[in-house]
């Protein structure tokens, strides 16, 4: 194993204390693995929390700041966050409108929110849920009941943000966040394994000419493997996935996602795809993402979320956000 680490025991605070040094406008509490903005709680807005396993960076410590995320608590390396960081987190940006929890629907992730939201509301913090779960690829899998959150929870974050940006009640700011989660759906796929720093060989074999279709971000098995092939079939077989579930039509929201080790310009190639593809069935890319933002370590490999836009989902998704992986606007 060759990681740019000390130990695999102090990854994850290690890379928090990089992260507190690289991004001052954050609040990064080590000991209790917890970021939030710097300055939190804001008086009368809903607050935003999220978290999750660490090893999918950007996602959540990079979307914390103005227009995303509130908090966001890492656990280590593919592992959930514990009910103790979720509750200091929910704390911490309870300005008296509520908290908004976005999770992932990973069992850990699941009860260890349902718990710290009970919690919570002993209390007097009112918390509303909303559980992403936009991967087609399979269902009740390794880690899951029902389909797995993936690459939707981007988009969740940040339309579901911009809207709490703007003084809406958690009522509304929770109903957007599961407009989205229903409008968004997600398919990835694997060149190879990642190493789990903790284990030191890879959380899976594929053979030279393998790849794994419908691939977690966990590195949990998908659908099938097959045979390497062109960017065009594979960007044609996620988006018949996705289609098969998903109506792909009119303004699209799209996102091409690096699993950690594919580089950017064979992303470029793999929009390319998904943009013709999409085009030729009469549907449009209004709005785009390319690059990595919910990985898998170095996992090569990619995902593409397509979400179906509205008028009022375009404008919060074009709304100013300043994050450390997310900028525009301000």
């Amino acid at each position: 194993m060759k990681k740019l680490i000390n130990s695999p025991d102090t990854v994850v605070t290690e890379a928090l204390e990089g992260l507190a040094a690289a991004h001052p406008s954050l609040s990064v509490d080590v000991q209790n693995k917890v970021i939030t903005r710097a300055g939190a709680p804001r008086p009368s807005k809903v607050g935003l929390v999220s978290g999750g396993g660490s090893g999918h960076e950007p996602l959540h410590g990079g979307f914390v700041g103005y227009g995303m995320l509130d908090a966001a608590c890492p656990g280590e390396v593919f592992t959930s966050p514990v009910p103790d960081q979720m509750l200091i987190a929910t704390r911490a940006v309870n300005g008296g409108a509520g908290v908004l929890h976005v999770v992932k629907n990973y069992t850990g992730d699941v009860l260890n929110f349902q718990m710290a939201a009970e919690l919570a509301e002993d209390e007097g913090i009112e918390v509303v849920p909303v559980v992403i779960n936009d991967d087609v690829a399979v269902e009740d899998s390794l880690y899951t009941a029902g389909r797995r959150g993936t690459g939707a929870t981007v988009f969740v974050e940040k339309i579901a943000g911009a809207l709490a940006e703007e003084g809406a009640d958690l009522a509304a700011v929770a109903a957007v966040a599961r407009e989205v989660n229903d409008r968004s759906r997600s398919f990835g796929v694997a060149l190879s394994s990642c190493i789990v720093p903790a284990a030191g060989k890879p959380t899976f074999e594929l053979g030279d000419s393998e790849i794994e279709l419908g691939i977690g971000i966990h590195g949990e098995p998908g659908r099938t493997r097959v045979a390497h092939t062109t960017a065009s079939d594979l960007s044609a077989g996620a988006l018949d996935a996705i289609g098969a579930d998903l109506s792909i039509e009119g303004d699209l929201l799209v996102m091409v996602n690096g699993m950690g080790g594919t580089p950017l310009i064979e992303l470029y190639v793999m929009f390319d795809e998904v943009r013709r593809y999409l085009e030729a069935r009469g549907a449009r890319v209004a709005r785009n993402l390319v690059g990595n933002y919910i990985t898998s370590l170095e996992m090569q490999g990619f995902s593409v979320t397509v979400c179906q836009l509205t008028d009022t989902l375009t404008r919060l998704w074009d709304a100013p956000v300043d994050t450390a992986a997310l900028r525009w606007g301000r």
